[in-house]
């Protein structure tokens, strides 16, 4: 293969492994933010939540700004019941009422898990390729050496000290793009079961919650100032199912 063939594959490779590297490092701090700013809203939304007088009181704070929000948000909307305007009397609310609750947020806790889990399998999929990528320009690069030993029929430092040290870089980057991605991977993954557990308690207690109130609330879920600033899609979490 011609010399020049030789090079720009062990080029392309490198090059396909600085793109590896930009698109982990941007999911690794998109993904510290989106962290940061679920965990915050969610405890504020959490003293709010639990500082209210009444499960019909909480209403009044659940919005689209934070995970367990909007968790609670989907309770109070299968809770909620105006037997004056004849709801509650359709097909929908004809289920067991514990069961349309339960159904309406393990739905929606899985919704937050896909959500929160989303850039991951980049972050995998690099992180498994990238030594392989790597390894590939560094066969190429040694094929570039020993054919540029054949044409000078010479093994000196000087004809093979170029191919060869692409060669050596090329694998030195692939393992260099595959650590940050695995281990960040391996964080957001347990990260990710962490704020699943913490959504799934939050479930159980709001189930509980809406026991002793005969699993109705009689005012509707309204529109805070707070959720009217908060842009959509800004939080994301989280994974779980009901006992």
């Amino acid at each position: 293969m011609n010399d020049y063939y030789l090079n720009l594959i062990v080029q392309a490779s490198l090059y396909a492994l600085l793109v590896f590297s930009v698109v982990t490092w941007i999911l690794i701090f998109a993904k510290a933010v989106q962290h940061w700013r679920l965990s915050k809203q969610d405890k504020l939304f959490a003293k709010k939540f639990w500082s209210a007088t009444s499960l019909d009181a909480a209403t009044a704070i659940a919005s689209d700004a934070s995970p367990k929000s909007r968790l609670a948000k989907v309770g109070f909307g299968a809770l909620y019941v105006n037997e004056k305007n004849g709801e509650g009397h359709d097909l929908e609310h004809s289920w067991d009422r514990q069961e349309l609750l339960e159904r309406h947020l393990r739905q929606q806790i899985q919704k937050e898990y896909q959500s929160l889990e989303s850039g991951l399998a980049v972050l995998a999929s690099i992180g498994s390729t990238a030594p392989f990528v790597g390894l590939f320009g560094t066969v190429f690069g040694i094929i570039h050496a020993l054919s540029a030993i054949g044409k000078n029929a010479s093994a000196s430092i000087d004809v093979v000290a170029g191919p060869i040290g692409e060669a050596l870089v090329a694998t030195g980057v692939g393992i260099a793009v595959a650590v940050p991605a695995v281990l960040a991977y391996n964080f957001y993954i347990r990260r990710l079961k962490v704020t699943a557990a913490e959504l799934d308690n939050y479930a159980t207690d709001f189930v509980n919650l809406a026991q002793k109130n005969a699993f109705r609330v009689s005012k509707p879920v309204t529109k805070t100032a707070e959720a009217s600033k908060a842009a959509p899609g800004h939080d994301i979490p989280v994974t779980g199912v009901l006992a």
